[in-house]
Formats: C-alpha cells, sequence, structure tokens
C-alpha cells in the first residue's frame, strides 16, 4: 500500500523501490531525506499549479539528483548535475523504461540547479527545480501550507544544522573538479567552502584570450 505524506502518494512501482533502494544504500541520510522532500515539493507544486505530469518520473529523478556527489563520482571531470542524470539513465535502462522517459529525466536531473531554464522545458524539469529550490533554500516558501510543510518535515527530517551540512555535502562533491562550477551557483559553495578556491571570470576570459582584438 502507498505512503500518503501531505496528500501525496509515495511511487510505489518496481522502478520506484529499486530508486529509493539504490540512493538509500549510496546517498548519506541526510542527501537521501532531502531527495525525498524535494520529490514531494515538487509534487505539490505541480498539482497546485495544475501541471501534466508523470509522479513516477519526478520521483526517481528526484531521488537520483545529487548521486553525482556521492565517492563513487570522485574521480570525474563532469559537473555532478551530469554525473547524477547519467547515473538516472543507467538506473531507467536497467528498468526498460522508454527512451522518451529516460531523455525527459536526465534533462530535468542535469538542469536542475541552472537558474531560468527548467520552468520553460516541460513540467518534469520545472518540478524537479521547484522541489530541490524549496528545500535547499526555501523558494516559495509561503506558497506551501504550514501543515504541508510540517507533514513533510515530520515524515522526512531536515537534520539539526540542515543548511551549513548539504553546503559541506555539495563542496566535498565538488572540491576536486572545481573547473565544473564555472558559470554556476556551484561556484558560491566552492568559494565559501575553500580558501584556496578561485572562480573562473567570464570578462576575464573574453579579454585574456589570444584573439589580439
Amino acid at each position: 500500500m502507498n505512503r500518503t505524506i501531505a496528500g501525496i502518494a509515495m511511487p510505489d512501482s518496481a522502478m520506484a523501490r529499486g530508486a529509493t533502494e539504490r540512493v538509500r544504500a549510496t546517498e548519506s541520510a541526510l542527501m537521501f531525506r532531502h531527495a525525498q522532500r524535494a520529490f514531494l515539493f515538487g509534487a505539490l507544486t505541480g498539482y497546485r499549479e495544475n501541471l501534466v505530469f508523470d509522479i513516477e518520473l519526478l520521483y526517481v529523478g528526484a531521488m537520483f539528483h545529487n548521486v553525482g556527489l556521492n565517492t563513487v563520482h570522485r574521480g570525474s571531470s563532469c559537473r555532478y548535475e551530469v554525473d547524477s542524470a547519467n547515473a538516472a539513465r543507467d538506473f531507467m535502462r536497467e528498468h526498460k523504461a522508454a527512451a522518451s522517459a529516460i531523455d525527459e529525466v536526465w534533462l530535468a536531473v542535469a538542469l536542475h540547479t541552472t537558474p531560468g531554464i527548467p520552468e520553460h522545458l516541460a513540467p518534469l524539469a520545472a518540478l524537479l527545480a521547484a522541489g530541490v529550490q524549496m528545500d535547499v533554500r526555501g523558494a516559495c516558501y509561503d506558497e506551501f501550507a504550514p501543515q504541508q510543510r510540517d507533514e513533510i518535515v515530520e515524515a522526512c527530517p531536515r537534520e539539526a544544522g540542515f543548511k551549513k551540512r548539504i553546503l559541506e555535502e555539495y563542496a566535498r562533491g565538488m572540491e576536486f573538479r572545481p573547473h565544473t562550477t564555472f558559470g554556476t551557483v556551484n561556484a558560491d559553495v566552492l568559494d565559501r567552502w575553500d580558501p584556496n578556491y578561485r572562480r573562473l571570470n567570464f570578462c576575464g576570459l573574453v579579454l585574456g584570450s589570444e584573439w589580439p582584438n
């Protein structure tokens, strides 16, 4: 029987259960619960805005959106969002998901930290980004009823010091590949976390290029 949180029935298909098991086994409890809350806030946003979306795909995307930060990817030279999207794609292929569904989840996961784009794509991308941003930085906080927020946090608790701890999780997953943060919000994380980090500046790259004029 599906578990219901804040009026949202948690997906219980074989693929959804597999995603839960896979991510629970590979992520910290903090990041796993963050993924659950991101799904719930995203789903609530979709229903509030009367959007048509596949709740199972939203769940899988939410489960996998941060797995690129895990230690298994510490040798990667890709943005962690791409590693996360690739992991979701590989998992969905194992479950024989349709190619169109895989592509939709891949794009949603890859772009979930990119401001100004997901909301112009399919609802899945918009809702994954919205759910993540609500849980991480309280985006559209007041658009959720206090009872909804309380039910979600009761079922999927925010650990003490969550704000600082999630930034630490981000930093640990990116500190070995600082070049991937160029032009992203991830640069803000390393700028705060690593005293030796120096962010690339687009204007400096243009003005310092090999072109004579």
